[in-house]
């Protein structure tokens, strides 16, 4: 073989690597409802989805008002997460507005929900990102719908989704260990509003509120008064504020009951990058260990 043809023959393998199209040439455009479920969803999907969150950080995913680029960013989608519920009571008319044609996922379809008594109705609690063991629902869901939107990134969905159930395996066992050798009467809190009920249930800790599982809901002068007894009857000593939400209702409760501050929580919103929880990861963990600081205080 003559110098020129053995180049040439070297080149092509080069050249065909160079123009070769990958298996998935495009990234999925995905809107999810709120920065929590963003978080998630980018876990799983890796490099191969591009992802937007509707309720941006420190947002009320309760009292969102969709603005017009919210309505662009949906119609632009190829995939929708929700995490259902009735957390996200904006979202048909965002819909509607947008004229989005798909059906959004919801990803939180398959977890053992809890119901409570608000006004005489009962509710389901829409708060289950906050026990990550029902996170683990939402990393299948998740990893399901972006397979059926892109199989041919189908197996990388699953390792990611692999990869972070065991994270979230790991965040649960952290918790367990923080709150397992807290005596129980130690192990109650005041916080804003109903937000932790499934973090309550995985690790035995009682949260008291003044406002029920939605911000929107206003609490009775009566309501207040009768918290306020219980916290003293129960010798609650820690209050936190959430980051997303009005901190005056629960600051006043706290002022009547002698509960110290403990700080805040962050609930229903991720922080901003500079915050202390960016990602889904670092928002639980900020949280079991302000809570288990609170209680270490208390005993």
């Amino acid at each position: 073989m003559t110098p020129h043809r053995l180049l040439l023959s070297a080149a092509i393998p080069a050249l065909m690597a160079l123009f070769a199209v990958p298996a998935s040439a495009e990234t999925l455009k995905v809107v999810a409802s709120f920065t929590v479920l963003a978080d998630v969803v980018k876990q799983v999907g890796g490099e191969h989805v591009e992802v937007t969150s509707l309720v941006g950080p420190n947002g009320d995913p309760h009292e969102f008002e969709p603005s017009p680029a919210d309505a662009k960013n949906l119609k632009a989608a190829q995939v929708a997460f929700v995490s259902g519920e009735g957390l996200e009571g904006w979202m048909d008319r965002l819909i509607t507005a947008s004229g989005y044609k798909g059906k959004p996922v919801t990803v939180s379809e398959g977890i053992n929900t809890r119901t409570m008594e608000e006004d005489g109705e009962k509710i389901t609690d829409p708060h289950v990102w906050n026990s990550p063991v029902n996170v683990k629902v939402w990393v299948a869901n998740i990893e399901k719908a972006l397979s059926s939107a892109d199989p041919s990134d189908a197996a990388a969905f699953k390792a990611n989704a692999e990869k972070y159930t065991r994270t979230l395996d790991e965040l649960s066992a952290y918790a367990h260990a923080k709150f397992d050798k807290v005596a129980d009467d130690r192990r109650k809190v005041l916080t804003s509003h109903d937000a932790f009920g499934y973090f309550g249930r995985e690790y035995n800790v009682s949260f008291l509120a003044p406002l029920g599982l939605s911000t929107e809901s206003e609490a009775s002068a009566a309501d207040v008064a009768k918290l306020i007894e219980q916290i003293k009857g129960e010798h609650v000593k820690a209050y936190f504020f959430e980051n997303s939400n009005d901190p005056r209702l629960v600051k006043q409760v706290a002022k009547a009951t002698g509960a110290e501050p403990g700080g805040e929580l962050y609930v229903e919103s991720l922080s901003d990058a500079k915050g202390p929880a960016p990602t889904y990861e670092k928002m639980f963990k900020y949280n079991v260990d302000q809570l288990a600081a609170a209680m270490a205080k208390s005993s």
